[in-house]
């Protein structure tokens, strides 16, 4: 596969504790199935990465910046790693402007830095919709960077149970809503 961050770079175990074959990734894989019979424990030797248990990039997510990580379960992959997203250096600003509801509905706000309680710091009941002007962002379900968590790249995202195969692991229940956010950093790799 050819890099689109020559910096990024994991290894993905076919077992538990790195066991069974091997696979080196350093860009975006949409079916691990293509490489691997299974996933189940990988390290990443470099930058940070958005796993998925499903393909294409959907089902439940889970971020990881460098180091050993054993077992999939631990990481809250019910069925093993199917997809894996790079998630480019961002050297910048960051910008995104929060909606209350869907379709960019309600109450909105401009943040430029972590919220880790929407609720306590805007007065908003949630966070429904956005648009990611700057950088790149995980979501949280619940306050204090907790729950499932969504990867944004800049871009409107109306409705965060439509339209998006990424939510594919949230149930494709209406009305998702995100109570934190935070800034993926250079500080994290």
């Amino acid at each position: 596969m050819t890099g689109q961050n020559t910096k990024s770079r994991i290894v993905f175990y076919e077992d538990r504790n790195f066991t069974g074959r091997s696979y080196e990734c350093t860009s975006d894989c949409p079916n691990m199935f293509s490489f691997l019979s299974r996933c189940h424990s990988c390290k990443v030797e470099g930058g940070c990465f958005m796993l998925y248990d499903r393909p294409n990039y959907t089902g439940n997510q889970y971020f990881l910046r460098r180091g050993d990580h054993s077992d999939y379960q631990t990481m809250g992959m019910a069925n093993g790693i199917r997809s894996c997203r790079v998630i480019p250096a961002h050297k910048g600003s960051y910008k995104m402007k929060i909606y209350e509801r869907e379709g960019f509905g309600g109450q909105t706000h401009e943040i430029a830095d972590d919220c880790d309680h929407v609720a306590d710091r805007y007065r908003m009941s949630s966070c429904m919709s956005c648009s990611v002007s700057d950088g790149h962002w995980l979501m949280y379900e619940q306050p204090n960077y907790r729950g499932r968590m969504l990867y944004l790249r800049p871009g409107e995202y109306r409705h965060f149970s439509t339209g998006m195969g990424s939510m594919g692991g949230m149930g494709g229940m209406g009305g998702i809503r995100f109570m934190s956010m935070r800034r993926i950093s250079d500080s994290w790799h």
